[in-house]
């Protein structure tokens, strides 16, 4: 089973992730990984290097390909990143697509805690940017919930409910 986990910056993707690859005993695969280290690569920081993909689609695109490329060539894989719910649609490959959502305040809050050298001001520029992006490379709003097969509000729950969930709804799916 390939399981794609999606949300904005904040809404515990990569936590609920990991924890979901390990009770399911499946690999773990972080889409922000590859950005990340796109950015060091430019010798920018993550801010920096969202505002020059805007200009520079080859970024997205990409990402994008190695992200399709390892969900369709890889099972039993956990994987998130905002777009590649979409992507799995949009390529018809059969995963299940979760998306995760938080209330701004609380995904900016756990943001503030994870990444102690950003700002608030920061973390927004950074979701504009990648809406911007997505809206003018794709002409989507990822967070449309017609893409996914499961939508959890991650501000509500603890990660244990959220696993919970997730796992129920599997299984239900079997």
């Amino acid at each position: 089973m390939k399981i794609t986990i999606s949300g904005e910056s904040g809404s515990g993707k990569t936590t609920i992730g990991q924890m979901l690859a390990k009770n399911l005993n499946y690999n773990f695969y972080s889409g922000g990984y590859f950005f990340r280290k796109k950015a060091e690569e430019y010798n920018m920081d993550i801010i920096e290097f969202s505002t020059y993909a805007e200009k520079h689609r080859e970024i997205d695109l990409e990402e994008d390909r190695m992200i399709i490329d390892f969900i369709k060539n890889h099972d039993n894989i956990v994987i998130e990143s905002r777009l590649c719910g979409y992507l799995s649609h949009r390529e018809n490959i059969d995963s299940y697509k979760i998306f995760l959502y938080a209330e701004e305040d609380t995904r900016i809050k756990r943001l503030l805690d994870r990444d102690k050298d950003t700002s608030r001001e920061n973390i927004i520029k950074r979701e504009r940017s990648e809406i911007r992006r997505y809206m003018t490379f794709y002409g989507i709003d990822y967070r449309n919930y017609l893409y996914y097969d499961l939508i959890i509000k991650t501000d509500i729950l603890s990660t244990k409910n959220i696993l919970s969930s997730i796992i129920s709804s599997l299984k239900k799916k079997s």
